[in-house]
């Protein structure tokens, strides 16, 4: 699989990876380096700790990263978990919100990193 295809089986905009990082060889070594990324793995534990703060960081972390690698189906989602705890002081945003919400991420982050381990293993 190509790198091209990845994105587009993951709702990726290849074309703005290209117009951000100018070269498929730096595009991939990013891409590849995503899956080890701990942002998706803290945001997960914080919001099943309720530990607002640390989901807000992690999530911000990850909306980042998608938008920076242009990963537009997991950056939406990252983005709007991210606005939904951004000031969360007063919890104002319930647990089975924020449930839902990270249901989202997952969705998006599962089919985003396994076409990417797709992408790799194919290369092998």
């Amino acid at each position: 699989m190509e790198l091209r295809e990845c994105y587009e089986a993951f709702g990726g905009d290849y074309k703005d990876a290209v117009s951000r990082l100018q070269s498929d060889a730096l595009i991939k070594k990013f891409v590849v380096k995503f899956l080890d990324d701990p942002s998706y793995g803290q945001l997960k534990d914080a919001v099943e700790k309720g530990e607002y703060k640390e989901a807000f960081r992690a999530a911000h972390t990850l909306k980042g990263v998608s938008q920076n690698l242009s990963f537009k189906e997991l950056g939406q989602a990252s983005s709007e978990i991210t606005e939904a705890l951004r000031d969360n002081d007063d919890r104002n945003i319930s647990i089975e919100q924020c449930i839902e919400l990270l249901k989202r991420v997952e969705k998006a982050y599962e089919k985003t990193a396994g076409m990417i381990r797709k992408m790799c293993e194919a290369e092998k």
